[in-house]
């Protein structure tokens, strides 16, 4: 263990000597990919792993834990495709651990609208979660849920010099309308043989980020002096909600959804995040958990092959004067 923390340790300080190239760039804001929403842009990256462990809002609580990976892939500037899943391991009170992967996954997203000038960019994507492919045990749905979602970013560099300070705060958001692609799932009692007919909810799905760099506020505010790793980071508060709004009456469901806040650390190649995990009611969870990501930058390790559109050219990669 010992060992791996000294090479990760080493990883970090030669990243944070060789400076940044950014995959999500806005004029001078950099938007860096978040850990629980999506960021407002296309982009050549990986995911993986991201972990999360903390107690569902199962009755009782179960501790749960999923291991994710995602990869999103440019076809052309302005259009990408993002595929992923997870695996899954609930360990519920008194009972034996269970295990497998959710339904797969998959994005099709496209930014219409980047103004460098404003550091304004918006994105509208087809979300897809395909039923069938994953595994009933861990909660994956039998059914297919279609999610049209609207993202966006928008930084603050354009504030007056009185207030000057905030400029590094940017925020994203996104709003969707999850669909399943059945009214509701029948089930059949193999004790009595009952029938059961469950209702599947249509959902607005919503959430965002607000944040702050600390590599905006260096190159475009104000250099503070820091040490070269402060000048990486990114802290970060995320928010992710959920709201039943058609066929759900009577089923007792209501809004779900998590706080999060916690820190980004960016370098050339790849970023690493931590976040709590906060529940806002016990239908969303019992306890406080934990969300770490380690992300690639594909369109920086590999500019000339994996990480470029798979039509057209690629913009010019723009750096983030990060400094040593």
């Amino acid at each position: 263990m010992k060992t791996c923390l000294n090479v990760l340790m080493a990883v970090l300080a030669f990243v944070a000597v060789a400076g940044s190239n950014a995959h999500c760039v806005v004029g001078a804001r950099f938007f860096p990919a978040t850990l629980s929403v999506d960021d407002p842009c296309v982009a050549d990256e990986l995911s993986f792993p991201t972990i999360a462990s903390f107690k569902n809002g199962d009755d009782p609580s179960t501790r749960e834990l999923d291991m994710a990976a995602e990869f999103s892939k440019r076809i052309t500037d302005n259009f990408g495709i993002s595929i992923g899943s997870a695996w899954t391991q609930l360990n519920p009170p008194g009972g034996s651990n269970v295990h497998g992967f959710q339904n797969l996954e998959a994005s099709f997203k496209y930014q219409f609208l980047t103004e460098p000038a404003r550091e304004l960019v918006m994105s509208g994507a087809l979300d897809v979660e395909f039923g069938h492919s994953g595994s009933g045990a861990v909660g994956a749905e039998s059914f297919s849920v279609f999610t049209p979602t609207l993202f966006v970013g928008q930084g603050f560099g354009g504030l007056p010099d009185n207030t000057r300070t905030a400029r590094p705060f940017a925020l994203t958001g996104q709003i969707g309308y999850a669909i399943p692609s059945k009214s509701w799932t029948t089930s059949i009692d193999p004790d009595s043989g009952d029938t059961t007919k469950e209702l599947n909810p249509q959902f607005l799905t919503y959430g965002g980020s607000l944040q702050y760099s600390m590599p905006y506020l260096r190159s475009n505010v104000v250099d503070l002096d820091l040490p070269g790793f402060f000048n990486h980071l990114i802290p970060i508060v995320e928010f992710q909600f959920q709201t039943p709004v058609a066929n759900y009456h009577g089923s007792g469901i209501g809004t779900t959804g998590f706080v999060n806040p916690g820190v980004i650390w960016i370098g050339k190649y790849f970023q690493v995040g931590l976040e709590a995990i906060i529940p806002i009611n016990r239908a969303s969870g019992t306890s406080v958990g934990v969300l770490a990501q380690l992300h690639f930058y594909l369109d920086d390790l590999f500019p000339n092959s994996l990480g470029k559109p798979i039509f057209g050219n690629a913009s010019a990669s723009a750096k983030l004067a990060l400094g040593n």
